[in-house]
Protein backbone atom coordinates (compact mmCIF):
# COMPACT_ATOMS: atom_id res chain seq x y z
CA UNK A 1 0.00 0.00 0.00
CA UNK A 2 1.41 3.36 -1.07
CA UNK A 3 1.69 5.86 1.76
CA UNK A 4 0.82 9.33 0.52
CA UNK A 5 2.28 12.51 1.99
CA UNK A 6 0.03 15.02 3.71
CA UNK A 7 0.19 17.42 0.78
CA UNK A 8 -0.64 14.66 -1.73
CA UNK A 9 -3.70 13.70 0.31
CA UNK A 10 -4.77 17.33 0.63
CA UNK A 11 -4.29 18.09 -3.08
CA UNK A 12 -6.37 15.04 -4.04
CA UNK A 13 -9.33 16.33 -2.02
CA UNK A 14 -12.27 17.79 -3.94
CA UNK A 15 -13.01 20.82 -1.80
CA UNK A 16 -16.45 22.31 -1.55
CA UNK A 17 -16.98 25.98 -2.24
CA UNK A 18 -16.65 27.89 1.01
CA UNK A 19 -20.25 29.07 0.61
CA UNK A 20 -21.35 25.43 1.13
CA UNK A 21 -19.18 25.07 4.21
CA UNK A 22 -20.62 28.28 5.61
CA UNK A 23 -24.13 26.97 5.04
CA UNK A 24 -23.19 23.76 6.89
CA UNK A 25 -22.07 25.94 9.82
CA UNK A 26 -25.22 28.04 9.68
CA UNK A 27 -23.34 31.13 8.45
CA UNK A 28 -25.37 33.16 5.97
CA UNK A 29 -23.53 34.28 2.85
CA UNK A 30 -24.09 37.90 3.85
CA UNK A 31 -21.46 37.47 6.58
CA UNK A 32 -18.77 36.10 4.24
CA UNK A 33 -15.81 37.98 2.79
CA UNK A 34 -14.39 35.67 0.13
CA UNK A 35 -10.67 34.98 -0.28
CA UNK A 36 -11.08 32.87 -3.40
CA UNK A 37 -13.35 29.84 -3.57
CA UNK A 38 -12.16 27.98 -0.48
CA UNK A 39 -11.41 30.61 2.17
CA UNK A 40 -13.48 33.36 3.72
CA UNK A 41 -13.41 35.81 6.60
CA UNK A 42 -16.42 36.15 8.88
CA UNK A 43 -18.02 39.53 9.51
CA UNK A 44 -17.99 40.22 13.30
CA UNK A 45 -21.63 41.31 12.96
CA UNK A 46 -22.47 37.60 12.92
CA UNK A 47 -21.67 37.39 16.63
CA UNK A 48 -23.94 40.32 17.41
CA UNK A 49 -26.79 38.84 15.40
CA UNK A 50 -26.42 35.40 17.01
CA UNK A 51 -25.91 36.60 20.60
CA UNK A 52 -29.19 35.03 21.79
CA UNK A 53 -28.25 31.60 20.45
CA UNK A 54 -26.96 29.33 23.29
CA UNK A 55 -23.28 28.46 23.10
CA UNK A 56 -22.22 24.98 22.11
CA UNK A 57 -20.03 22.78 24.28
CA UNK A 58 -16.33 23.58 24.23
CA UNK A 59 -13.93 20.62 24.02
CA UNK A 60 -10.20 21.21 24.50
CA UNK A 61 -7.65 18.92 22.85
CA UNK A 62 -4.21 18.94 24.47
CA UNK A 63 -1.34 16.45 24.74
CA UNK A 64 1.54 14.99 26.69
CA UNK A 65 4.90 16.78 26.57
CA UNK A 66 5.98 16.61 22.91
CA UNK A 67 8.79 14.36 21.71
CA UNK A 68 10.53 13.75 18.36
CA UNK A 69 8.20 10.74 18.02
CA UNK A 70 5.19 13.04 17.54
CA UNK A 71 1.79 13.14 19.21
CA UNK A 72 -0.65 14.31 16.53
CA UNK A 73 -2.62 16.88 18.53
CA UNK A 74 -3.93 18.93 15.59
CA UNK A 75 -4.58 15.77 13.59
CA UNK A 76 -6.65 14.41 16.50
CA UNK A 77 -8.52 17.73 16.83
CA UNK A 78 -9.51 17.71 13.17
CA UNK A 79 -10.33 14.00 13.11
CA UNK A 80 -12.44 14.28 16.26
CA UNK A 81 -14.53 17.07 14.72
CA UNK A 82 -15.08 14.91 11.62
CA UNK A 83 -16.00 11.93 13.79
CA UNK A 84 -18.51 14.00 15.76
CA UNK A 85 -20.26 14.94 12.53
CA UNK A 86 -20.32 11.26 11.51
CA UNK A 87 -22.23 10.67 14.77
CA UNK A 88 -24.77 13.23 13.60
CA UNK A 89 -23.55 15.99 15.89
CA UNK A 90 -23.35 19.63 14.80
CA UNK A 91 -19.60 19.93 15.37
CA UNK A 92 -17.09 22.52 14.16
CA UNK A 93 -13.43 23.02 14.93
CA UNK A 94 -11.49 26.11 15.99
CA UNK A 95 -7.75 26.04 15.31
CA UNK A 96 -4.64 28.22 15.29
CA UNK A 97 -2.94 29.56 12.18
CA UNK A 98 0.56 28.24 11.42
CA UNK A 99 3.64 30.43 11.65
CA UNK A 100 6.03 30.45 8.69
CA UNK A 101 8.91 29.92 11.13
CA UNK A 102 8.02 26.31 12.04
CA UNK A 103 6.69 25.62 8.52
CA UNK A 104 10.13 26.29 7.04
CA UNK A 105 12.02 25.13 10.13
CA UNK A 106 11.59 21.77 11.79
CA UNK A 107 8.17 21.45 13.47
CA UNK A 108 6.01 21.58 10.37
CA UNK A 109 2.64 23.17 9.74
CA UNK A 110 -0.55 23.27 11.72
CA UNK A 111 -3.13 21.85 9.33
CA UNK A 112 -3.31 18.32 10.73
CA UNK A 113 -2.07 15.25 8.89
CA UNK A 114 -3.04 12.20 6.85
CA UNK A 115 -6.80 12.02 6.37
CA UNK A 116 -7.51 14.46 9.19
CA UNK A 117 -6.47 17.80 7.70
CA UNK A 118 -7.87 21.24 7.08
CA UNK A 119 -7.67 22.50 3.51
CA UNK A 120 -6.46 24.22 1.42
CA UNK A 121 -3.42 23.16 3.46
CA UNK A 122 -0.87 24.93 1.23
CA UNK A 123 -2.65 28.27 1.65
CA UNK A 124 -3.15 27.75 5.39
CA UNK A 125 0.55 27.01 5.89
CA UNK A 126 1.81 29.71 3.49
CA UNK A 127 0.50 33.25 4.13
CA UNK A 128 -3.19 32.18 4.40
CA UNK A 129 -5.28 35.42 4.44
CA UNK A 130 -2.42 37.69 5.47
CA UNK A 131 -3.28 37.98 9.17
CA UNK A 132 0.30 37.46 10.35
CA UNK A 133 1.64 39.99 7.86
CA UNK A 134 -0.80 42.56 9.23
CA UNK A 135 0.36 41.81 12.77
CA UNK A 136 3.99 42.19 11.72
CA UNK A 137 3.24 45.50 10.00
CA UNK A 138 1.44 46.85 13.07
CA UNK A 139 4.27 45.68 15.34
CA UNK A 140 6.93 47.34 13.21
CA UNK A 141 4.90 50.53 12.76
CA UNK A 142 4.93 50.89 16.54
CA UNK A 143 8.69 50.26 16.61
CA UNK A 144 9.24 52.91 13.94
CA UNK A 145 7.08 55.44 15.79
CA UNK A 146 8.96 54.72 19.01
CA UNK A 147 12.38 55.30 17.47
CA UNK A 148 11.11 58.32 15.56
CA UNK A 149 9.86 59.85 18.82
CA UNK A 150 13.33 59.48 20.32
CA UNK A 151 14.97 60.86 17.17
CA UNK A 152 12.63 63.89 17.11
CA UNK A 153 13.53 65.06 20.63
CA UNK A 154 12.30 62.34 23.02
CA UNK A 155 9.53 64.37 24.63
CA UNK A 156 8.54 61.36 26.78
CA UNK A 157 12.11 61.13 28.17
CA UNK A 158 12.37 57.48 27.16
CA UNK A 159 15.36 55.62 28.60
CA UNK A 160 16.90 53.99 25.50
CA UNK A 161 18.35 51.31 27.76
CA UNK A 162 14.84 50.28 28.85
CA UNK A 163 13.05 49.90 25.54
CA UNK A 164 11.07 46.65 25.72
CA UNK A 165 9.42 46.70 22.29
CA UNK A 166 11.17 44.74 19.53
CA UNK A 167 10.64 44.50 15.83
CA UNK A 168 9.36 41.20 14.44
CA UNK A 169 9.37 38.98 11.38
CA UNK A 170 7.50 35.67 10.91
CA UNK A 171 10.58 33.60 10.21
CA UNK A 172 13.12 31.64 12.23
CA UNK A 173 16.18 33.90 12.00
CA UNK A 174 18.68 33.72 14.86
CA UNK A 175 20.80 36.41 13.18
CA UNK A 176 18.21 39.01 14.20
CA UNK A 177 17.99 38.13 17.91
CA UNK A 178 20.41 40.88 18.85
CA UNK A 179 21.24 43.81 16.59
CA UNK A 180 22.53 47.37 16.79
CA UNK A 181 20.43 49.87 14.88
CA UNK A 182 20.44 53.61 14.16
CA UNK A 183 24.04 53.66 12.92
CA UNK A 184 25.31 55.97 10.17
CA UNK A 185 25.18 59.39 11.78
CA UNK A 186 22.53 61.66 13.26
CA UNK A 187 20.26 61.63 10.23
CA UNK A 188 19.80 57.86 10.53
CA UNK A 189 18.43 57.77 14.07
CA UNK A 190 19.73 57.18 17.58
CA UNK A 191 22.16 54.24 17.90
CA UNK A 192 20.96 51.56 20.31
CA UNK A 193 20.80 47.84 20.88
CA UNK A 194 17.67 46.16 19.55
CA UNK A 195 16.42 42.78 18.37
CA UNK A 196 13.66 40.92 16.57
CA UNK A 197 10.99 38.54 17.87
CA UNK A 198 9.19 36.06 15.66
CA UNK A 199 5.74 37.49 14.80
CA UNK A 200 3.87 34.86 16.81
CA UNK A 201 5.74 36.06 19.92
CA UNK A 202 4.66 39.68 19.40
CA UNK A 203 2.29 41.01 22.03
CA UNK A 204 0.08 42.20 19.18
CA UNK A 205 -0.58 38.55 18.31
CA UNK A 206 -1.69 37.91 21.90
CA UNK A 207 -3.77 41.10 21.90
CA UNK A 208 -5.54 40.17 18.67
CA UNK A 209 -6.30 36.69 20.02
CA UNK A 210 -7.81 38.00 23.27
CA UNK A 211 -9.64 41.08 21.96
CA UNK A 212 -13.45 40.88 21.99
CA UNK A 213 -14.07 43.60 19.39
CA UNK A 214 -12.36 46.26 17.29
CA UNK A 215 -12.88 48.76 20.12
CA UNK A 216 -11.38 46.34 22.64
CA UNK A 217 -8.48 45.70 20.25
CA UNK A 218 -7.72 49.42 20.02
CA UNK A 219 -7.87 49.84 23.80
CA UNK A 220 -5.56 46.85 24.35
CA UNK A 221 -3.09 48.12 21.75
CA UNK A 222 -2.99 51.47 23.52
CA UNK A 223 -2.16 49.83 26.86
CA UNK A 224 0.90 47.97 25.57
CA UNK A 225 4.08 49.00 27.40
CA UNK A 226 6.90 49.67 24.95
CA UNK A 227 9.55 51.30 27.17
CA UNK A 228 10.18 53.08 30.46
CA UNK A 229 11.12 56.70 31.03
CA UNK A 230 14.27 57.71 32.88
CA UNK A 231 12.01 58.24 35.91
CA UNK A 232 10.85 54.59 35.68
CA UNK A 233 7.29 55.18 34.47
CA UNK A 234 5.85 52.96 31.71
CA UNK A 235 5.59 54.39 28.20
CA UNK A 236 2.68 52.95 26.21
CA UNK A 237 1.61 52.80 22.59
CA UNK A 238 -1.12 55.29 23.54
CA UNK A 239 1.56 57.74 24.70
CA UNK A 240 3.02 57.49 21.19
CA UNK A 241 -0.47 57.95 19.63
CA UNK A 242 0.04 54.69 17.73
CA UNK A 243 -3.02 52.55 18.53
CA UNK A 244 -5.32 54.05 15.89
CA UNK A 245 -2.98 53.37 12.99
CA UNK A 246 -2.20 49.87 14.30
CA UNK A 247 -5.90 49.07 14.60
CA UNK A 248 -6.40 50.28 11.03
CA UNK A 249 -3.79 47.76 9.87
CA UNK A 250 -5.46 45.02 11.91
CA UNK A 251 -9.16 45.63 11.18
CA UNK A 252 -9.42 42.76 8.67
CA UNK A 253 -7.00 40.52 10.58
CA UNK A 254 -9.47 40.68 13.50
CA UNK A 255 -12.03 38.71 11.47
CA UNK A 256 -11.96 34.90 11.90
CA UNK A 257 -11.16 32.74 8.88
CA UNK A 258 -13.40 29.91 7.69
CA UNK A 259 -12.07 26.86 5.83
CA UNK A 260 -12.95 23.14 5.81
CA UNK A 261 -11.61 19.72 6.76
CA UNK A 262 -11.08 16.99 4.19
CA UNK A 263 -14.56 15.73 5.12
CA UNK A 264 -16.25 19.12 4.84
CA UNK A 265 -16.43 20.02 8.54
CA UNK A 266 -16.39 23.81 9.09
CA UNK A 267 -13.08 24.98 10.56
CA UNK A 268 -12.54 28.42 12.08
CA UNK A 269 -8.80 29.17 11.97
CA UNK A 270 -7.57 32.39 13.48
CA UNK A 271 -4.47 33.63 15.30
CA UNK A 272 -1.58 31.64 16.66
CA UNK A 273 0.53 32.88 19.58
CA UNK A 274 3.55 30.67 20.34
CA UNK A 275 2.67 28.26 23.14
CA UNK A 276 6.06 28.13 24.84
CA UNK A 277 6.38 31.94 24.73
CA UNK A 278 2.85 33.36 24.60
CA UNK A 279 -0.50 31.77 25.51
CA UNK A 280 -0.73 29.44 22.51
CA UNK A 281 -4.47 29.60 21.75
CA UNK A 282 -6.52 30.64 18.75
CA UNK A 283 -8.54 33.86 18.98
CA UNK A 284 -11.42 34.49 21.34
CA UNK A 285 -13.29 35.91 18.34
CA UNK A 286 -12.98 32.61 16.45
CA UNK A 287 -13.90 30.54 19.50
CA UNK A 288 -16.95 32.68 20.24
CA UNK A 289 -18.05 32.50 16.60
CA UNK A 290 -17.64 28.73 16.56
CA UNK A 291 -19.62 28.38 19.82
CA UNK A 292 -22.53 30.23 18.23
CA UNK A 293 -22.41 28.01 15.13
CA UNK A 294 -21.80 24.52 16.51
CA UNK A 295 -23.28 22.40 19.29
CA UNK A 296 -19.77 21.05 19.85
CA UNK A 297 -16.60 23.08 19.27
CA UNK A 298 -13.35 21.10 19.14
CA UNK A 299 -10.37 23.36 19.80
CA UNK A 300 -6.72 22.92 20.69
CA UNK A 301 -3.99 24.52 22.76
CA UNK A 302 -0.28 24.46 22.03
CA UNK A 303 2.27 21.81 23.05
CA UNK A 304 1.73 19.72 26.21
CA UNK A 305 -1.00 20.29 28.76
CA UNK A 306 1.46 21.87 31.22
CA UNK A 307 1.88 24.77 28.77
CA UNK A 308 -1.07 24.76 26.36
CA UNK A 309 -3.90 23.60 28.59
CA UNK A 310 -2.65 25.60 31.59
CA UNK A 311 -2.63 28.83 29.58
CA UNK A 312 -5.91 28.01 27.81
CA UNK A 313 -7.61 27.48 31.17
CA UNK A 314 -5.85 30.01 33.41
CA UNK A 315 -5.57 32.83 30.84
CA UNK A 316 -7.93 32.48 27.87
CA UNK A 317 -10.88 30.90 29.69
CA UNK A 318 -10.49 33.25 32.65
CA UNK A 319 -10.22 36.43 30.57
CA UNK A 320 -12.98 35.44 28.12
CA UNK A 321 -15.33 33.77 30.60
CA UNK A 322 -15.23 30.39 28.84
CA UNK A 323 -15.87 27.02 30.50
CA UNK A 324 -14.80 23.80 28.73
CA UNK A 325 -17.09 20.79 28.93
CA UNK A 326 -14.38 18.15 28.39
CA UNK A 327 -10.66 17.73 27.70
CA UNK A 328 -8.90 15.27 25.38
CA UNK A 329 -5.25 14.42 26.12
CA UNK A 330 -3.44 13.01 23.09
CA UNK A 331 -0.65 10.49 23.56
CA UNK A 332 1.16 7.87 21.52
CA UNK A 333 2.78 4.66 22.68
CA UNK A 334 5.93 5.72 20.82
CA UNK A 335 6.16 9.08 22.57
CA UNK A 336 5.53 7.54 25.98
CA UNK A 337 8.31 5.01 25.38
CA UNK A 338 10.59 7.93 24.51
CA UNK A 339 9.68 9.54 27.84
CA UNK A 340 10.60 6.21 29.41
CA UNK A 341 14.12 6.30 28.00
CA UNK A 342 13.69 4.27 24.82
CA UNK A 343 16.03 5.43 22.00
CA UNK A 344 14.29 6.96 18.97
CA UNK A 345 15.49 4.18 16.66
CA UNK A 346 13.85 1.48 18.81
CA UNK A 347 10.41 3.05 19.32
CA UNK A 348 8.79 0.65 16.84
CA UNK A 349 9.72 -2.42 18.93
CA UNK A 350 7.50 -3.57 21.81
CA UNK A 351 9.00 -2.36 25.09
CA UNK A 352 6.60 -2.57 28.01
CA UNK A 353 9.28 -1.55 30.52
CA UNK A 354 10.00 1.73 28.71
CA UNK A 355 6.29 2.35 28.25
CA UNK A 356 5.66 1.79 31.96
CA UNK A 357 8.51 4.19 32.77
CA UNK A 358 7.10 6.87 30.45
CA UNK A 359 3.43 6.57 31.40
CA UNK A 360 3.75 8.86 34.46
CA UNK A 361 4.07 11.80 32.04
CA UNK A 362 0.61 11.08 30.66
CA UNK A 363 -0.87 10.27 34.05
CA UNK A 364 0.39 13.53 35.55
CA UNK A 365 -1.34 15.50 32.78
CA UNK A 366 -4.52 13.50 33.36
CA UNK A 367 -4.39 14.16 37.08
CA UNK A 368 -3.87 17.89 36.49
CA UNK A 369 -6.94 18.14 34.27
CA UNK A 370 -9.22 16.17 36.57
CA UNK A 371 -7.89 17.20 40.00
CA UNK A 372 -6.42 20.70 39.55
CA UNK A 373 -8.96 22.00 37.02
CA UNK A 374 -11.91 19.73 37.82
CA UNK A 375 -12.74 18.83 34.21
CA UNK A 376 -13.86 15.52 32.64
CA UNK A 377 -11.08 13.96 30.59
CA UNK A 378 -10.39 11.22 28.04
CA UNK A 379 -7.05 9.98 26.71
CA UNK A 380 -6.80 9.66 22.93
CA UNK A 381 -4.20 7.07 21.97
CA UNK A 382 -3.03 8.12 18.52
CA UNK A 383 -2.37 4.65 17.16
CA UNK A 384 0.69 3.74 15.10
CA UNK A 385 1.02 0.46 13.13
CA UNK A 386 3.90 -0.67 15.36
CA UNK A 387 1.84 -0.42 18.57
CA UNK A 388 1.19 -3.86 20.06
CA UNK A 389 -1.98 -4.99 21.81
CA UNK A 390 -0.05 -5.43 25.06
CA UNK A 391 1.22 -1.84 24.89
CA UNK A 392 -2.21 -0.41 24.14
CA UNK A 393 -3.76 -2.45 26.95
CA UNK A 394 -1.15 -1.17 29.42
CA UNK A 395 -2.00 2.46 28.61
CA UNK A 396 -5.73 1.79 28.94
CA UNK A 397 -5.28 -0.01 32.26
CA UNK A 398 -3.15 2.75 33.79
CA UNK A 399 -5.67 5.42 32.74
CA UNK A 400 -8.55 3.41 34.17
CA UNK A 401 -6.88 3.43 37.59
CA UNK A 402 -7.32 7.24 37.56
CA UNK A 403 -10.97 6.88 36.54
CA UNK A 404 -10.31 8.00 32.97
CA UNK A 405 -11.06 6.09 29.79
CA UNK A 406 -8.64 5.76 26.89
CA UNK A 407 -9.91 5.61 23.31
CA UNK A 408 -7.95 4.53 20.25
CA UNK A 409 -7.69 7.21 17.58
CA UNK A 410 -6.90 6.21 14.00
CA UNK A 411 -7.92 9.44 12.31
CA UNK A 412 -4.57 9.90 10.52
CA UNK A 413 -5.21 6.84 8.35
CA UNK A 414 -9.02 6.65 8.41
CA UNK A 415 -10.28 10.19 8.90
CA UNK A 416 -13.40 10.71 10.99
CA UNK A 417 -14.25 6.99 10.86
CA UNK A 418 -11.10 6.30 12.87
CA UNK A 419 -12.23 8.63 15.66
CA UNK A 420 -15.75 7.35 16.35
CA UNK A 421 -14.88 5.68 19.67
CA UNK A 422 -13.17 8.87 20.84
CA UNK A 423 -16.12 10.98 19.69
CA UNK A 424 -18.60 8.80 21.57
CA UNK A 425 -16.59 9.19 24.78
CA UNK A 426 -16.36 12.97 24.30
CA UNK A 427 -20.13 13.20 23.86
CA UNK A 428 -20.58 11.17 27.05
CA UNK A 429 -18.17 13.38 28.99
CA UNK A 430 -19.89 16.55 27.81
CA UNK A 431 -23.01 15.32 29.56
CA UNK A 432 -21.22 14.99 32.89
CA UNK A 433 -21.10 17.85 35.40
CA UNK A 434 -17.74 19.60 35.72
CA UNK A 435 -16.34 21.63 38.58
CA UNK A 436 -14.02 23.92 36.67
CA UNK A 437 -11.50 25.82 38.79
CA UNK A 438 -8.26 27.65 38.07
CA UNK A 439 -4.77 26.69 39.24
CA UNK A 440 -4.47 30.00 41.13
CA UNK A 441 -6.48 33.07 42.02
CA UNK A 442 -5.61 36.51 40.68
CA UNK A 443 -5.47 38.18 44.08
CA UNK A 444 -2.31 36.22 44.97
CA UNK A 445 1.09 37.91 44.67
CA UNK A 446 3.19 37.35 41.56
CA UNK A 447 5.46 35.00 43.49
CA UNK A 448 2.49 33.05 44.88
CA UNK A 449 0.98 32.60 41.43
CA UNK A 450 4.31 31.38 40.05
CA UNK A 451 4.63 29.01 43.00
CA UNK A 452 1.13 27.63 42.37
CA UNK A 453 1.85 26.87 38.71
CA UNK A 454 5.17 25.18 39.50
CA UNK A 455 3.92 23.10 42.43
CA UNK A 456 0.34 22.30 41.32
CA UNK A 457 0.78 21.94 37.53
CA UNK A 458 4.47 21.06 37.05
CA UNK A 459 4.70 19.17 40.38
CA UNK A 460 8.03 20.81 41.17
CA UNK A 461 9.33 21.78 44.61
CA UNK A 462 8.92 25.50 44.01
CA UNK A 463 9.96 28.55 42.03
CA UNK A 464 13.23 30.50 42.29
CA UNK A 465 13.39 34.11 41.13
CA UNK A 466 16.75 35.56 40.16
CA UNK A 467 17.63 38.86 41.85
CA UNK A 468 16.67 40.66 38.65
CA UNK A 469 13.31 38.89 38.48
CA UNK A 470 12.61 39.70 42.14
CA UNK A 471 13.22 43.37 41.40
CA UNK A 472 10.96 43.20 38.36
CA UNK A 473 8.19 41.56 40.41
CA UNK A 474 8.35 44.36 42.95
CA UNK A 475 8.33 47.04 40.23
CA UNK A 476 5.43 45.45 38.35
CA UNK A 477 3.43 45.16 41.56
CA UNK A 478 4.11 48.82 42.41
CA UNK A 479 2.95 49.82 38.92
CA UNK A 480 -0.38 48.02 39.43
CA UNK A 481 0.27 44.92 37.33
CA UNK A 482 0.49 42.41 40.18
CA UNK A 483 -3.10 41.18 39.75
CA UNK A 484 -2.61 39.86 36.20
CA UNK A 485 -2.47 36.15 35.33
CA UNK A 486 0.90 34.55 34.54
CA UNK A 487 2.04 33.37 31.10
CA UNK A 488 4.93 30.97 31.59
CA UNK A 489 7.62 30.85 28.90
CA UNK A 490 9.42 27.54 29.34
CA UNK A 491 10.53 24.49 27.40
CA UNK A 492 7.71 22.37 26.00
CA UNK A 493 9.65 19.12 26.37
CA UNK A 494 9.51 18.77 30.14
CA UNK A 495 7.35 19.62 33.14
CA UNK A 496 10.47 21.39 34.41
CA UNK A 497 12.51 24.21 32.86
CA UNK A 498 15.14 21.64 31.81
CA UNK A 499 14.34 20.07 28.43
CA UNK A 500 16.28 16.91 29.26
CA UNK A 501 14.13 15.98 32.29
CA UNK A 502 11.58 13.74 30.55
CA UNK A 503 8.72 11.72 31.98
CA UNK A 504 7.36 13.02 35.30
CA UNK A 505 10.39 14.53 37.06
CA UNK A 506 10.36 15.32 40.76
CA UNK A 507 12.56 17.27 43.15
CA UNK A 508 13.21 20.17 40.78
CA UNK A 509 12.72 23.91 41.02
CA UNK A 510 11.90 26.30 38.19
CA UNK A 511 14.02 29.44 37.86
CA UNK A 512 12.36 32.62 36.58
CA UNK A 513 15.05 34.87 35.13
CA UNK A 514 12.89 37.63 33.70
CA UNK A 515 9.41 39.07 34.25
CA UNK A 516 7.73 41.47 31.86
CA UNK A 517 4.25 42.85 31.47
CA UNK A 518 2.05 42.37 28.42
CA UNK A 519 -0.42 45.00 29.56
CA UNK A 520 -2.40 44.96 26.33
CA UNK A 521 -2.83 41.19 26.37
CA UNK A 522 -3.52 41.34 30.08
CA UNK A 523 -0.90 39.00 31.53
CA UNK A 524 2.63 38.86 32.90
CA UNK A 525 5.26 36.82 31.04
CA UNK A 526 7.71 34.80 33.14
CA UNK A 527 10.75 33.62 31.18
CA UNK A 528 12.46 30.48 32.40
CA UNK A 529 15.40 28.42 31.18
CA UNK A 530 16.86 29.34 27.80
CA UNK A 531 13.58 30.18 26.05
CA UNK A 532 14.11 32.59 23.16
CA UNK A 533 11.51 34.72 21.42
CA UNK A 534 13.26 34.31 18.06
CA UNK A 535 13.91 30.67 17.06
CA UNK A 536 16.64 29.59 14.66
CA UNK A 537 16.56 27.20 11.71
CA UNK A 538 17.86 23.62 12.11
CA UNK A 539 20.84 22.19 10.26
CA UNK A 540 18.51 20.93 7.52
CA UNK A 541 15.50 23.28 7.34
CA UNK A 542 12.21 21.98 5.99
CA UNK A 543 12.42 24.87 3.51
CA UNK A 544 15.01 22.89 1.53
CA UNK A 545 12.29 20.42 0.50
CA UNK A 546 9.64 22.98 -0.54
CA UNK A 547 9.25 23.83 -4.22
CA UNK A 548 6.67 24.91 -6.79
CA UNK A 549 6.25 23.51 -10.32
CA UNK A 550 5.56 25.43 -13.53
CA UNK A 551 1.80 25.18 -12.98
CA UNK A 552 2.04 26.77 -9.52
CA UNK A 553 1.52 23.49 -7.63
CA UNK A 554 3.30 23.47 -4.26
CA UNK A 555 5.61 20.48 -3.64
CA UNK A 556 7.41 19.09 -0.59
CA UNK A 557 5.23 20.76 2.03
CA UNK A 558 5.00 17.83 4.51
Amino acid sequence: MEIKSDIEIAQACEMKHIREIAATAGVDEAYLEYYGAYKAKIDPKLLEDRRDRPDGKLVLVTAINPTPAGEGKTTTTVGLADAMRRLGKNAVTALREPSLGPVFGVKGGAAGGGYAQVVPMEDINLHFTGDFHAIGAANNLLAAMLDNHIHQGNGLDIDVRRITWKRCVDMNDRQLRNIVCGLGGKVNGVPREDGFDITVASEIMAVLCLAESLEDLKARLGRMVVAYSRAGTPVTAHDLKAEGAMAALLKDAMKPNLVQTLEGTPAFIHGGPFANIAHGCNSVAATRTALKMGDYVITEAGFGADLGAEKFLDIKCRLAGLTPSAVVIVATVRALKHHGGCPKGELGVENLAALEAGLPNLLRHVENITQVYGLPCVVAINRFPTDTEAELRLVEDKCRVLGVNAALSEVWGRGGEGGLALAEEVVRLCGEPGHFTYAYELDRTIEEKLEAIVTRVYHGDGVVLTPGAKKQAAELTALGFGGLPICMAKTQYSFSDNATLLGAPEGFTVTVRNLKVSAGAGFLVALTGDIMTMPGLPRVPAAEQVDVDSSGRILGLF
